[in-house]
């Protein structure tokens, strides 16, 4: 007889095994082409989002309704989705220049298009991770819905409570609702998502949009409204995936073009041949730290740099910023905004250009007059796009039947990521990213060092990071068996073992560029999904961003230049 104990499955084996699903499920919706979120076909996505109850959708398995995850989702949707039935996922196939206005979501840099009353068409240009996101928030949303319908329902016929009807008529009206006729209508819906008076005030205006103040209420009703049309009448919503974006996907479409775009501004301005290092970062950090002290001379004498930093970061001092972009633009900056799509802009400086004595930070003035480096920084890929993104970079670049291969020195890579250990605006120093679900790993020699970052009023911890197949997947316990684990996983993002399978493939395998490209990586934090109040969706870094966001590019820039 066998002694073998029966080991009941843990939480976190439960969500790891919710998650795989839910990764294998989408691909198999997205090859079969279409699926009812509601119905049959979507009935795992819902099923494993309900078991994985990640973090950022707070109380999706409570019956109640999830507000700040419902703030999250809604934020990185275009806007009038609540109210289509049919949602269109398409490659870019020409809608810009038709009559349609590109609607784009608050936090995601996606154009979406409606096309009539019932369809929402959304562009997926960014690959695989770009449609994992999406279908993942309106999995969400979906199950919002049947949650408010639930409770407004009375029989099958359709007849609903009173609070609906109220609720009905204040939408309908379609004006701006006065202080007393909005309380009202508060009070009904909160009835109808099962939360507080008071919990409904505090984010009703986080909802409000100039064109739409009373956006909160309008979500809430057709998200209720679609629902009970499903419940009564079998209207499915559908979410259909286009032919051209499912035989385009995969294939490197727009990262091909991005990457061609930007060796040809290379190749035009000489610089192909020259030292290249590249940063994916933002788009101010590394321009900021290079011209902030002559073009804000002035100021600079007065405040500290980090002040001047957090000045910059404040979006009412746009005057500030195009001084410093104009004095960097004069100064050997090329801007390529992009149009191919992959919607990663692109910053070149050319540092033979650069006056070295008006630099703020450490450099070593013969290295730079000797090798003249050329700094090229790209905006932040998402998930998988990544890999396209950096392995068509580092490809040589092809001209009239001659190949170039780039001298590419560097590769730094800066970013926010969810910390496992610590608080928002923390560093993270990976040693080697896990990419989730498999145990495919990818360990490296980081030529930044925690003792670089260290005693500058900022904690940094290093240790190995996770990359998840979206953060709106994560919950407690899948990271606390990581954090506790033989792992030592520190944190978790979304595009790191991408970023380092292409170079891998390049310096190691393909031989594009140097076998001894060096690489840099640094996070900061952004939230701690461990820390109940601090995930995502309670809101942005503020201000807490600044200073190891510029604590990182300025020892990144220091590295380079000497």
């Amino acid at each position: 007889m066998s002694n073998k104990k029966h080991h009941a499955r843990t939480r976190a084996q439960e969500s790891s095994n919710a998650i795989e699903r839910m990764y294998i499920t989408m691909r198999h919706l997205f090859n079969r082409g279409f699926y009812k979120p509601m119905g049959v076909s979507g009935e795992t996505l819902r099923q494993s989002l309900l078991l994985l109850r990640p973090e950022i959708y707070g109380s999706i398995g409570d019956e109640k309704a999830e507000l700040e995850g419902l703030l999250y989702v809604i934020d990185r949707l275009p806007q009038g989705i609540e109210e289509c039935m049919f949602i269109n996922l398409t490659s870019d196939e020409g809608y810009s220049t038709s009559h349609f206005k590109p609607i784009i979501p608050e936090k995601r840099r996606r154009n979406c298009y409606r096309i009539d009353d019932e369809q929402m068409n959304i562009e997926i240009t960014r690959g695989r991770s770009e449609i994992y996101d999406i279908l993942t928030h309106l999995t969400f949303l979906f199950v919002e819905s049947h949650k408010i319908s639930k409770r407004v329902l009375i029989d099958e016929d359709g007849a609903t409570t009173r609070d609906w009807i109220k609720l009905e008529k204040a939408v309908l009206a379609k004006k701006k609702l006065t202080q007393e006729e909005r309380e009202v209508t508060i009070t009904h819906i909160a009835n109808i998502l099962g939360r507080t008076f008071n919990e409904l005030t505090t984010v009703y205006n986080q909802f409000a949009t100039p064109t739409q103040p009373e956006r909160l209420l309008h979500i809430v009703y057709w998200l209720g409204k679609l629902a009970i049309e499903e419940l009564v009448n079998n209207n499915k919503r559908t979410v259909t995936f286009s032919p051209v974006l499912r035989e385009r996907i995969g294939h490197h479409i727009h990262g091909e073009i991005w990457a061609d775009t930007i060796k040809d501004v290379l190749f035009k301005n000489n610089l192909l041949e020259r030292p290249i290092h590249i940063i994916s970062a933002n788009m101010h950090s590394v321009m900021n730290t290079l011209f902030t002290p002559s073009a804000l001379k002035p100021i600079v004498a007065k405040k500290d740099i980090f002040q001047v930093y957090e000045a910059l970061s404040n979006k009412d001092n746009n005057d500030l910023r195009n001084k410093v972009s104009k004095e960097a633009l004069q100064k050997g900056m090329t801007y390529i905004k992009d149009s191919s799509g992959a919607n990663i802009d692109v910053q070149i400086f050319d540092t033979a250009k650069i006056d070295a004595s008006k630099l703020d930070i450490k450099i070593d003035d013969a290295i730079l007059k000797q090798q003249q480096p050329v700094i090229l920084v790209m905006d932040y890929a998402f998930g998988e796009q990544a890999y396209e993104t950096i392995d068509e970079l580092l490809k040589p670049y092809k001209q009239k039947g001659k190949k170039t291969h780039l001298n590419v020195e560097s590769v730094s890579i800066m970013g926010k990521a969810g910390i496992l250990e610590g608080g928002k605006g923390d560093i993270m120093i990976p040693s080697a990213h896990i990419f989730e679900g498999t145990a495919d790993n990818y360990p490296f020699k980081n030529e930044l060092k925690r003792e670089d970052l260290e005693g500058q009023g900022v904690n940094v911890y290093e240790g190995s990071m996770i990359t998840v197949l979206g953060t709106s997947l994560q919950n407690k316990d899948i990271l606390k068996f990581f954090y506790n684990s033989t792992w030592n996983v520190i944190g978790l993002e979304m595009e790191g073992a991408h970023y380092q399978k292409a170079i891998q493939a390049a310096s190691k395998v393909r031989g594009s560029i140097s076998a001894d490209v060096k690489v840099r990586y640094a996070y900061y934090a952004s939230d701690n999904p461990l820390e109940t109040g601090a995930t995502l969706a309670s809101g942005g870094l503020g201000t807490s961003g600044v200073r190891p966001t510029y604590l990182i590019t300025r020892t990144i820039l220091e590295q380079i230049l000497n």
